[in-house]
């Protein structure tokens, strides 16, 4: 009997391209606050991290209070845009990343699992709104967790599936998802259509740039 094999993905920035949407969203829960919201750039490498985590980053001086209204705001408007989005919430998929899930899925060894800094309802809706509910058997969000790089998260996947260690990857866009596979004991495999540049992503023991080369990665990782 073939031992189960588990690949934990994160979303933003790795299935899909959020970038739109979180900058929109950022723009509202900041100029709901009078605030006028960061550079493009620096919003954008706080992704990954919990919302809770990404505000104190983003406003350091700011009071708790502060923080917190801004996290609400930001959940407010991405909700309000999803929903003006449409059916499908406006999600872009990358190129290559539905073939690559489903084709995963038709393994009967693999397992799907999800690590993301999503809210539950986020996830809830994005995964709803494709029809990929089914497929991931681990959903693991920012809610229940400790933010990224904690490795929370991917204990609590490997717990619900009753896969070894060894038998698990992580694959993600940022430093924050390479060092929480890493504290894990996962295999990482970072990406570079996100929101983290190659060189940033140190602790990843492989790099892809195209989300076909993945399964020749997972080949040679199971032998």
């Amino acid at each position: 009997m073939t031992d189960l094999r588990l690949v934990i993905f994160d979303v933003d920035g790795t299935l899909i391209d959020s970038q739109a949407h979180i900058l929109a969203a950022m723009q509202l829960a900041f100029g709901g606050q009078g605030l006028t919201m960061p550079p493009r750039e620096q919003v954008l490498g706080q992704v990954g991290l919990s919302l809770e985590v990404i505000f104190p980053n983003l406003v350091p001086d700011g009071s708790a209070e502060l923080h917190a209204a801004l996290v609400q705001g930001y959940k407010d408007a991405f909700m309000h845009n999803r929903i003006k989005a449409g059916p499908t919430g406006g999600v872009q998929f990358y190129p290559g990343a539905l073939d690559v899930v489903n084709t995963l899925h038709a393994q009967p060894e693999t397992l799907l699992g999800i690590a993301t800094g999503k809210s539950k309802r986020g996830l809830d809706k994005m995964l709803e709104s494709h029809g990929l509910s089914n497929l991931f058997v681990t959903q693991q969000v920012a809610d229940f967790h400790p933010s990224k790089p904690h490795p929370a998260m991917l204990h609590q996947a490997l717990a619900d599936t009753g896969v070894a260690r060894e038998n698990a990857v992580m694959i993600g866009d940022t430093s924050y998802d390479m060092e929480m596979a890493k504290a894990a004991g996962l295999f990482a495999i970072g990406v570079t259509w996100g929101y983290h540049r190659a060189e940033q992503l140190t602790a990843a023991d492989v790099v892809i740039s195209h989300f076909h080369e993945l399964h020749a990665v997972l080949d040679t990782f199971w032998g």
